[in-house]
């Protein structure tokens, strides 16, 4: 397991100090850049983006506390340390006062700088971590509806809001881009946990050896890399809700750490023996079919039936085609917004018209793409893409052709066989038969 490596740029005009500085670094897992002259440093900010920065207060032609200026103001999410001599304490004072975190009194011994460095690294992740749940709780105070007037769509957001005030988990299950985190969303804010974090993971996004730190946290030394004690998300959602996105890509190992989770609400960061607790309302979505997981071993039984306190089923877009023409108007005004423009009749009824295999999300990227090409107000067939233009052309095919094309792009968007046989109207025999007569 690796962790990022913390860029921490070091600037000082002598150089042995600045030799020094860099060798105790290096030592607990840091490579520095270091900069002796100061009038560099604006240059470097453009190029690279710093976790940390040490700054020593007498330099010339640019002291300390100009340099600082220029930090705060091309990297204001850098911790500076301003670097001092004891007849300057005073002016490192007004430095921390203008947004430095702390000042280092030289001189310093290599243990001193050692630790202190170490305990500067603890403050700016811990700082990060609260910008990033501040950034989140931002995002979640944004207007985020669910447009719908489906009636499938709005008996499970009838069901989701039914259940929000609880503690259930909950398993939300769909094509990819039908809302499943909207409704994860939708079931936190209308609960009491409305007020507390909603931390979200991609189960399928963050590699299988980083996700139980991702999940459950480490303590320093863990592994190669683990500069520092980390919180993990459980943690960070603990009184609120985690949304596990993709629950079905866990491997066996992590899925028997949830169960326990699930169960006892306890846990342990890698490389602790230290139990901790939590109280967490746990939402799970995946747009795999999980009984089938269950049948062929690959998702735990025991598992399912924890996340699985209610199971709301969201419908793809092409079972909503009434939601169409809302959804276009919608994305169309939010990307537009001082510039108003309109679609044409030909283009709407392309855009009914056509299967969007991926759902809600594939139709907000056509229309964000339509409205910045529509220079002239109006988003016509040719502002489309070439596949929604197409789908409703009339071919002279024939039947076998028409059938096979059908079966064709059936399978492509289907979850399972007995899914397209029910959407081709057909039993599941019937399909494989033809499947292995058109060779598809």
């Amino acid at each position: 397991m690796e962790e990022r490596q913390p860029a921490v740029l070091v600037v000082d005009d002598e150089r042995n100090i600045l030799n020094t500085i860099g060798i105790c670094l290096e030592s607990i897992g840091v490579a520095p850049l270091l900069c002796s002259k100061p009038q560099d440093v604006i240059g470097l900010l453009k190029e690279h983006r710093f976790d940390l920065a040490f700054v020593d207060l007498k330099m010339a032609p640019l002291d300390g506390m100009e340099v600082l200026e220029q930090i705060r103001r091309f990297s204001p999410d850098t911790t500076v340390v301003i670097m001092t001599a004891h007849g300057s304490i005073d002016s490192a004072v007004a430095a921390v006062k203008k947004g430095a975190y702390d000042y280092l009194q030289k001189p310093f011994s290599f243990d001193e700088l050692k630790l202190f460095a170490q305990k500067v690294l603890e403050h700016h992740e811990l700082a990060r971590e609260v910008r990033l749940l501040r950034a989140q709780v931002s995002r979640q105070q944004e207007e985020r509806e669910i447009i719908t007037r489906n009636r499938a769509m709005l008996e499970q957001l009838d069901l989701a809001g039914r259940v929000a005030d609880s503690t259930m988990s909950v398993l939300i299950e769909g094509e990819s881009g039908t809302g499943k985190e909207l409704v994860a969303e939708y079931i936190h804010r209308q609960g009491s946990r409305a007020e507390k974090p909603f931390v979200k993971v991609n189960c399928a996004a963050i590699p299988e050896q980083l996700l139980e730190s991702e999940l459950f946290g480490h303590v320093k030394g863990a592994f190669t890399g683990a500069l520092r004690d980390r919180q993990g998300r459980f943690e960070m959602a603990d009184g609120g809700t985690i949304f596990l996105d993709e629950i079905g890509e866990l491997s066996p190992s992590i899925q028997a750490k949830l169960l326990r989770v699930l169960q006892s609400k306890d846990f342990e960061r890698i490389g602790e023996n230290v139990t901790r607790t939590v109280d967490v309302r746990v939402i799970a979505a995946t747009n795999r079919n999980l009984d089938e997981a269950l049948k062929e071993g690959s998702f735990r039984e025991d598992l399912f039936y924890r996340l699985n306190g209610l199971r709301i089923k969201l419908p793809p877009l092409r079972e909503r085609p009434e939601d169409i023409p809302l959804l276009v108007q919608h994305f169309v005004i939010k990307t537009s917004k001082e510039n108003p423009v309109d679609v044409s009749p030909e283009a709407d009824r392309l855009l009914r018209g056509y299967r969007w295999s991926g759902n809600v999300r594939e139709l907000e990227n056509v229309v964000e793409r339509a409205v910045l090409l529509a220079a002239a107000g109006l988003i016509g067939p040719e502002h489309l893409p070439d596949e929604v233009r197409t789908a409703g052309q009339v071919q002279a095919l024939s039947l076998e052709e028409v059938e096979r094309a059908q079966i064709k792009k059936v399978l492509q968007f289907a979850h399972d066989y007995d899914e397209a046989a029910r959407i081709l109207g057909i039993d599941r025999k019937t399909l494989l038969n033809k499947r292995k007569r058109y060779d598809l």
